[in-house]
């Protein structure tokens, strides 16, 4: 980073600032380098008030909630990353219908926990993903045939010309594993949300995160990943060309393409960036050979590569 520029942060932020920072520890793949610098947020309105000044003194960053669905290049990232942990939380059984609010450094787990505890249904498919809720938010996450944006009802965010605002789910512009703010189509950070339930009984709701529990670990390998690392092309499944292009269980370096499911990248625990961006460029070259499909990232490049 300009030394000039770095001066500029020392003296805005403080003792607030960390230089240098590694960030493999902040995402769940456990890879990645150091960020120029680091900034901590931990409400909403620090989030936005952190966002709002580094807008004004026009320094590129990055905000990351739970790392679950980026890959950080091991030269890191220029600039600053803002870590959320804006972590409220309130449950609204008043509303009609009933409603969680919550900040988006939030885990999503810990929203899934909350709804079951008061009974409300709606959100179990999310139960055991990793990240946050603003993460959930920004790509649309979604399985078991459920989606963030079906429990959308309102969010909160800091656009940088207009300030603090009130979206509905239309204005994010959802698609599949995407959103207005993932295509970088407006300049605004996701600062709280609030989802939309049904009433339902708890042991029903139980019964029901069992079953997604039980299918998950079938389904699903254990150990540091990104969750799944492309999206299904129509029609079809990422995982299963990937398997047809003969790739389950190739391995570089300390990175492998899960035996169990081959749209998972898993982090051995020596792995670095760089082993598992060789894997997705050796998987979108072999599958776009075999079968013609070019496989899009469901997961963000995020640094220098």
């Amino acid at each position: 980073m300009d030394p000039v520029m770095l001066d500029s942060l020392r003296l805005a932020f403080g003792k607030r600032l960390q230089e240098n920072a590694p960030l493999a520890a902040y995402t769940s793949a456990r890879v990645g380098g150091a960020a120029d610098a680091l900034l901590v947020a931990r409400s909403a309105d620090e989030l936005a008030a952190t966002a709002q000044q580094l807008w004004a003194m026009n320094v590129p960053f990055y905000v990351l909630g739970g790392g679950s669905n980026v890959l950080i290049s091991d030269r890191g990232v220029r600039g600053v990353v803002v870590l959320n942990r804006a972590q409220r939380l309130l449950v609204r059984l008043d509303d009609n219908p009933p409603t969680i609010w919550a900040e988006t450094g939030a885990s999503l787990n810990s929203v899934v926990q909350r709804a079951v505890r008061a009974g409300l249904s709606g959100l179990e498919w999310a139960a055991g993903l990793p990240g946050t809720l603003g993460g959930a938010i920004y790509g649309n996450a979604g399985a078991f045939d459920g989606e963030m944006i079906q429990q959308v009802q309102q969010v909160e965010v800091w656009h940088r010309q207009q300030g603090r605002q009130a979206w509905n789910a239309d204005q994010l512009a959802c698609g599949y594993r995407t959103s207005l703010l993932k295509r970088k189509q407006a300049e605004a950070i996701i600062l709280a949300a609030t989802l939309q339930f049904q009433r339902a009984e708890v042991t029903a709701i139980q019964a029901r995160l069992e079953r997604i529990h039980r299918k998950r670990k079938q389904t699903q390998p254990p150990g540091a990943s990104m969750g799944s690392m492309f999206k299904n092309p129509p029609g079809d499944y990422a995982g299963r060309l990937i398997e047809a292009a003969g790739l389950k269980g190739v391995r570089i370096g300390d990175a492998e393409i899960s035996p169990l499911h081959a749209n998972f990248f898993i982090n051995h625990g020596r792995a670095t960036a760089s082993d598992i961006k060789a894997l997705i460029d050796l998987a979108q070259r072999t599958v776009a050979e075999k079968s013609g499909v070019q496989l899009e990232l469901e997961i963000e490049l995020l640094g220098e590569w």
